[in-house]
């Protein structure tokens, strides 16, 4: 029962549907709204945040939503409203921030993984006013205009550079080793202490009086520019490589998995039991074109002999009636089912890409 009031919960708060969502709480008045949902881990108020909807957060709020309550990253609902508020400006810091911070002081200096307080994205809306005393000639509001302007494309720069990553929580969890998602973390702090000590530094300076001539001041932008550009591409070139490394490591284990598997000594043991864990599937908790991406990584498919013949490979693998002779014996009653299913499932996919190379 819960669980589906949970559902109805999240869907009308996912459709932005404040009157279907009050007359709801209204009748069950007993009803939690701190509970969690999706891979992300996220709350009906954390939800409401990222969509933006100021009406279900009022309401979540009077019903006892809890604005401490993290998801899978350590984010809080006002985490994610300080990070809509740096995008989209005062109308959402007016609309989310004040009243999450009037509900819950303290979620302020709340940190998330990356050690990163809501208080921090908001100190960030703001370049830095340490020169603001100083006084200078009228020739130089343009030059503050400009460094002005430079630090707010840095921070939305990157803003851009990490949404791609945000989404993605389909990575592999190792708790012993660093994962993409520990390191892209690690590779964003660090991206973004960088840019915003080098923006609060040329901030600072802005309001010296100097006197350039207009081609040196072009010049010395052009270089700026050209150096963040090649930074940013150089980072997006150390993800794709992060990412290609991940994807070799996914397709190393499925091979040694199926070798010490399906092996004629594993095979002449009848007294190993197979659970549905114990199956060397390519990705474990993916779908099975998910499933056939990691088998399949790695084999030129604009190499039609060797394509086929590594899909030959695979279908002789998980061939349903094949997989039977080597494995049926030894499988847990309890998951026997739920793994023929999938062996069939992978095995008419695989059949399936077969014929469209046929024709």
């Amino acid at each position: 029962m819960g669980s589906r009031r949970q559902a109805r919960v999240w869907r009308y708060v996912e459709e932005g549907s404040l009157l279907k969502l009050k007359s709801y709480l209204r009748k069950h008045r007993d009803m939690d709204v701190n509970f969690s949902r999706g891979k992300r881990q996220r709350s009906p108020l954390q939800l409401a945040c990222s969509l933006e909807d100021d009406g279900v957060l009022r309401l979540l709020l009077k019903h006892g939503a809890d604005v401490l309550q993290r998801d899978r990253r350590g984010d809080t609902a006002l985490h994610i409203a300080a990070n809509r508020a740096l995008k989209h400006g005062k109308t959402v810091y007016d609309d989310f921030v004040v009243p999450l911070k009037k509900k819950c002081p303290d979620a302020l200096n709340a940190p998330n993984r990356a050690g990163v307080t809501p208080q921090d994205l908001l100190n960030w809306m703001k370049p830095s006013q340490g020169a603001e005393s100083m006084s200078c000639p009228p020739e130089s509001n343009l030059e503050k205009e400009w460094l002005e302007k430079l630090l707010g494309e840095c921070e939305e720069e990157f803003f851009e550079s990490f949404a791609a990553y945000d989404a993605d929580d389909n990575l592999p969890v190792d708790e012993e080793e660093e994962d993409f998602g520990d390191w892209a973390d690690r590779i964003r702090r660090e991206y973004f202490n960088k840019k915003h000590a080098k923006a609060q530094r040329l901030a600072s300076t802005s309001f010296k009086c100097k006197k350039e001539n207009g081609r040196q001041k072009e010049e010395s932008n052009r270089e700026l520019h050209e150096r963040l550009q090649r930074e940013h591409e150089e980072y997006l070139a150390r993800a794709a490589r992060k990412e290609e490394e991940t994807r070799r490591g996914k397709k190393r284990q499925y091979d040694e998995k199926c070798a010490a598997t399906f092996s004629a000594a594993a095979s002449a043991s009848a007294s190993m039991k197979l659970s549905y864990g114990d199956i060397p599937w390519p990705s474990p908790r993916g779908t099975v074109q998910e499933m056939l991406d990691v088998m399949l990584h790695g084999v030129d498919r604009k190499d039609e002999v060797a394509f086929r013949k590594a899909l030959r490979k695979q279908q002789a693998l998980w061939h349903p009636d094949k997989f039977a002779q080597r494995c049926e014996a030894r499988l847990e009653e309890k998951d026997k089912k739920r793994i023929l299913d999938t062996v069939t499932s992978l095995s008419q996919e695989l059949n399936s890409l077969a014929q469209s190379l046929k024709t």
